[in-house]
């Protein structure tokens, strides 16, 4: 039997619930704690409460103790001299001779969770200690589907939602989230006075959690003219692009969080590998808000700043991570500490990819942009006339202003 178990993953993946799920199934005691517990000021207190812990676990056995955000006790030692530090070492101290001294009859297992596995102290992961690692990553498709059914007989939902279509715009979402969503959606739903919770409840609910609450701006005319045509230029170029991968879900200028505008999609699946395709489309999307002002207001504004940030990111990968440009297979990114293991006269022939890489492509976006720019002036007319456009409502108008482009 295992001495300890560590449960590796993002925040509400469920590590806490499975530890408590174990010692329900094994009829075991169960001690929860969290590691920030054991770590105190004075030198030796920390260390105590670990024997008395442990001693206890002893005498109820079989027992659990579940500790959370292990990393904060386990964290690696260091030589610093400093009253913490040296407390911190101490309490550490005390842990690996506590898992280290169990008797072979001992029925107590020690489960810790955390999200960072690099910062423990290679001690604490060996085996005899802290011997098993699971990894609790983000649900899929299938599991987010299963998830939502679970929590949803908490609430009233209606006949008309579905979960599995809910599922599909929900990728990244770990179960807490999950839980959230429908939550979110009841309280949508009471305070419109509804009995039970609809698609438009969940659609508000997860726009929430996405982007913030809607935030109420005065505007000027000029001002929703210019976002109008930004988010016109998004929905535009995703539609044109073909991509399969994400689908257009709506386009709203109303003001959520941080953000004055947004362009949703919904992802068909979840997706593991991206191709060199995939990641272009992507590009040429993200261009796509500043080339449509760029056309049809004949001026930039500062808008595209998180749009420039992530195009930069996804070339910059390409190039020095991905072997994705002339430079071929070969990675030019480094992991932190690490030294350097590409020449200067490399680097720069690296940055000068990136650079092309965008220019290329905010070429080729400006193009189709262009070619399509009587649907980006009804897109952006509906979008100023009634604020939030379905997905289906943009394809409609390609269709009938540029159906030319729509069928290449």
């Amino acid at each position: 039997m295992p001495k300890g178990v560590l449960l590796v993953g993002p925040p509400g993946t469920g590590k806490t619930m499975l530890a408590k799920a174990v010692a329900g199934e094994a009829k075991a005691h169960f001690y929860s704690l969290s590691g920030s517990d054991y770590v105190e000021l004075y030198v030796g207190v920390g260390a105590s409460r670990v024997r008395s812990l442990f001693k206890k676990a002893r005498e109820t056995a079989p027992s659990i103790i579940f500790i959370d955000e292990i990393d904060a006790l386990g964290r690696t030692r260091s030589s610093g001299e400093g009253g913490s530090q040296h407390e911190h070492d101490q309490t550490l101290n005390a842990l690996l001779v506590a898992m280290d001294g169990f008797d072979s009859d001992d029925a107590v297992v020690v489960f810790g969770a955390t999200n960072r596995p690099d910062t423990m102290d290679r001690a604490l992961l060996r085996p005899g200690r802290f011997d098993r690692q699971i990894s609790l990553s983000l649900p899929d498709l299938a599991g987010r589907v299963a998830i939502l059914q679970v929590h949803a007989g908490a609430v009233k939902l209606d006949p008309s939602v579905d979960l599995p279509h809910l599922a599909k715009g929900t990728p990244g979402f770990s179960g807490a989230d999950l839980a959230n969503l429908l939550n979110e959606g009841a309280i949508h739903a009471v305070r419109h006075r509804r009995a039970t919770i609809t698609m438009a409840d969940l659609d508000e609910a997860r726009d929430k959690i996405n982007w913030g609450r809607e935030t109420p701006r005065a505007l000027t005319a000029g001002d929703k003219r210019i976002i109008a045509y930004h988010e016109a230029g998004h929905a535009l170029v995703q539609v044109l692009s073909g991509d399969d991968t994400a689908k257009l879900h709506k386009v709203t200028i109303i003001p959520r969080g941080r953000s004055l505008g947004s362009t949703q999609f919904t992802p068909e699946r979840d997706l593991y590998n991206h191709s060199k395709e995939q990641l272009l489309s992507r590009l040429r999307c993200l261009m796509a808000g500043r080339v449509a002002e760029e056309l049809a207001l004949g001026s930039i504004t500062s808008g595209a700043s998180c749009d420039i940030q992530e195009a930069t990111r996804i070339a910059r990968q390409m190039v020095f991570e991905w072997g994705m440009s002339p430079l071929g297979f070969m990675a030019l990114s480094r992991a932190e500490g690490e030294t350097e293991f590409a020449s200067p006269q490399t680097l720069h022939e690296a940055e000068h990819h990136v650079k092309t890489l965008l220019a290329e492509n905010y070429a080729v976006t400006t193009e189709i942009v262009s070619e399509a720019r009587a649907a980006l002036d009804a897109i952006a007319r509906d979008l100023i006339e009634r604020e939030t456009i379905t997905g289906d409502h943009v394809r409609q108008v390609i269709a009938v202003t540029s159906p030319s482009i729509l069928k290449a």
